[in-house]
């Protein structure tokens, strides 16, 4: 008897912490009258891809507003060292499959457009051996070249990452030449088959990852595959409270142009 083909699911979890050095409290930041985390909650409740949309969190103060607006959310350990630690074990409370795509959503990205969880899962839907996928956005602002806030990235003609830096990278020799390089930054969107997530979180921290604090960086040390793709849009994250005043201004003028 032929086994049964198991449909693939796609959740997306959001880890949010309390505690941050430049801004106390952000998840629960109020973006127009709503927490910032509800923002990003209610952006990937329209990606009809996802079966799931769960907020990890160790806080109850995250936790108690999250259940008040009627997200689903889980709660875990206070000690993880990042995010991804913290996503590894929400996909374990949450008895998602091993083959299941696992999409890490930032907390601090309330303007995202939902069609960029629909980029960063696909690759892993299309190609099942695929254990990691992620975003990249070409350059537009030069500044943003040589800001080592904007991490720059290389890839192979397969569109799989070769290297991330904070520095950038591809390094042009001559400067004279008359054709400049195109840079991507990498987008903090990532896709994992949950069953490598919970390798990749049980790896030995990398050279490389140690020196560029670039988590990533673990991955392609061991041997294992990112997929980048290229998107459109770009992504604006909330890192201080002056952030979060210009995407409430921002979505002001949105407001105020639909009216």
């Amino acid at each position: 008897m032929d086994m049964e083909e198991t449909e693939t699911h796609v959740v997306a979890i959001i880890p949010a912490r309390y505690h941050s050095n430049r801004f106390e409290g952000k998840p629960l930041a109020l973006i127009n009258g709503k927490p910032m985390i509800q923002h990003v909650v209610e952006r990937a409740g329209r990606v009809e891809l996802l079966t799931r949309v769960v907020v990890a969190t160790d806080d109850i103060r995250i936790a108690d507003v999250v259940r008040g607006f009627g997200g689903e959310v889980v709660m875990t350990a206070s000690d993880h060292a990042s995010g991804t630690d913290r996503l590894a074990e929400a996909a374990e409370l949450l008895g998602i499959d091993e083959q299941d795509v696992v999409v890490n959503i930032q907390g601090d990205q309330p303007l995202f457009v939902p069609e960029v969880v629909n980029q960063v899962a696909k690759p892993l839907l299309a190609d099942p051996a695929l254990p990691m996928s992620t975003l990249i956005y070409k350059i537009i602002r030069p500044e943003e070249i040589s800001d080592p806030n904007h991490v720059k990235t290389v890839f192979d003609c397969h569109h799989n990452a070769l290297y991330f830096s904070r520095s950038p990278i591809p390094f042009q020799r001559n400067p004279e030449e008359p054709q400049q390089p195109t840079y991507y930054k990498h987008l903090g969107f990532y896709a994992y088959r949950k069953g490598f997530l919970l390798t990749f979180v049980a790896l030995p921290e990398g050279e490389w990852e140690r020196f560029e604090k670039l988590e990533q960086l673990r991955a392609l040390e061991y041997g294992y595959t990112i997929r980048v793709t290229k998107t459109e849009y770009d992504s604006i994250e909330v890192d201080t409270p002056a952030d979060a005043k210009r995407v409430e201004e921002y979505l002001r003028q949105l407001d105020g142009a639909d009216r």
